[in-house]
């Protein structure tokens, strides 16, 4: 068996940022060996990682992280130093509809990990790190000035943003009492390939595609700063490798716009794209009731990561997005699949009837 320098623990491996980190770290160290731990709910798809699935230095294992027996047996059967922490249920919508569910993944999933890891981790001079992504929805909205800092109160609106500081004020827990090594980043609104067409770019891009309506939240008027994923994922490799123990970081695209104008940019550059009429897509725009508790403005301040560690995004929102349409136009039938729900039975066909290289039991 290779000796591999160090193993990788990445939760929800098989999400839209958790794929993306997982392709990010299993290509550029060949000396690291990834352990992808997804539990494939609706979200969770391995056609994201379709490419990479043989990979020597890859292993996928289906399961929750709010199972501690699961997480003790891979933990130890892989001797896992660094969990990269991404699994989470993250839709707002759906986390007013059903709060408890989030508590469950968001809360308790990551105080199972951070227990696991304490007991696994106790080789004196093993660099070990426990590197918990989250969201700048944890500092509540902003008004039409200032920015979210690693200062920033927390003041969280929605179940889902509640959650997520709950997770947050764990991983400082467990650090400031137990000395496990963490760190902590934030970052701002993710774009970009294998989005799950409940997040707003991509639902609209497939809305657009249709000609179906595209509902607006109110005015339109609120803000996102929006963040290429591939930008968020150099900046966690970044964060993981240099990143001060016990600190946080905020990751933001310095990319602003109203929901709005996101919107009517899309409409044009799509209609441009297929050949439509200039303007023809926004008469589907349809405003909406909106959303209990939705947060006016999110702003990132990413000066500290810039400042210590070297980091800033590579994309302006208009490339990035115009990629990312590109992306979805070549890929229309791996968005219908998500759509359908039939991308659900890859894991029965090419994981564990695959004789080449089968999922891992974690038994």
């Amino acid at each position: 068996m290779k000796k591999f320098k160090r193993t990788l623990l990445i939760t929800g491996g098989a999400g839209f940022i958790g794929s993306h980190l997982v392709r990010h770290f299993v290509t550029k160290y060949p000396n690291y060996h990834v352990v992808n731990l997804d539990n494939l709910t609706y979200a969770g798809n391995l056609e994201n990682l379709a490419d990479i699935e043989i990979a020597d230095n890859y292993t996928f294992v289906k399961g929750s992280i709010t199972d501690l027996t699961l997480l003790r047996t891979v933990f130890k059967k892989f001797d896992v130093d660094g969990v990269l922490h991404t699994a989470a249920e993250s839709h707002v919508d759906r986390s007013i509809e059903n709060p408890m569910v989030f508590v469950q993944t968001n809360v308790q999933g990551t105080a199972a990990l951070l227990q696991v890891a304490r007991e696994h981790w106790t080789q004196p001079g093993r660099d070990y790190r426990f590197h918990h992504i989250s969201t700048d929805e944890v500092f509540g909205a902003l008004g039409d000035e200032g920015y979210f800092t690693e200062q920033s109160l927390y003041n969280p609106q929605s179940p889902y943003a509640a959650s997520k500081a709950s997770a947050d004020h764990l991983v400082r827990a467990f650090h400031n009492t137990y000395k496990l090594p963490v760190v902590i980043s934030n970052c701002s609104n993710n774009y970009g390939p294998y989005q799950f067409p409940e997040k707003l770019i991509p639902l609209f891009i497939k809305n657009i595609l249709e000609e179906r309506v595209l509902p607006v939240y109110g005015t339109g008027r609120n803000v996102r700063d929006w963040l290429h994923v591939q930008d968020h994922v150099e900046a966690l490799d970044i964060i993981f490798h240099q990143g001060a123990t016990g600190e946080a970081y905020l990751i933001g695209g310095h990319n602003e716009w109203k929901n709005i104008d996101l919107i009517h940019l899309l409409c044009r550059q799509i209609d441009r794209k297929l050949g439509r009429a200039f303007g023809e897509s926004q008469k589907l725009i349809h405003f909406i009731q909106d959303r209990a508790g939705h947060d006016h403005r999110y702003a990132i301040d990413a000066s500290r990561i810039k400042r210590e560690l070297g980091w800033s995004p590579r994309y302006t929102f208009e490339q990035g997005l115009a990629m990312t349409i590109d992306w979805y136009l070549d890929n229309s039938a791996w968005m219908d699949r998500v759509s359908s729900g039939a991308y659900r039975d890859y894991y029965l066909t090419h994981m564990i009837n695959n004789k080449s290289k089968p999922y891992e039991s974690a038994a």
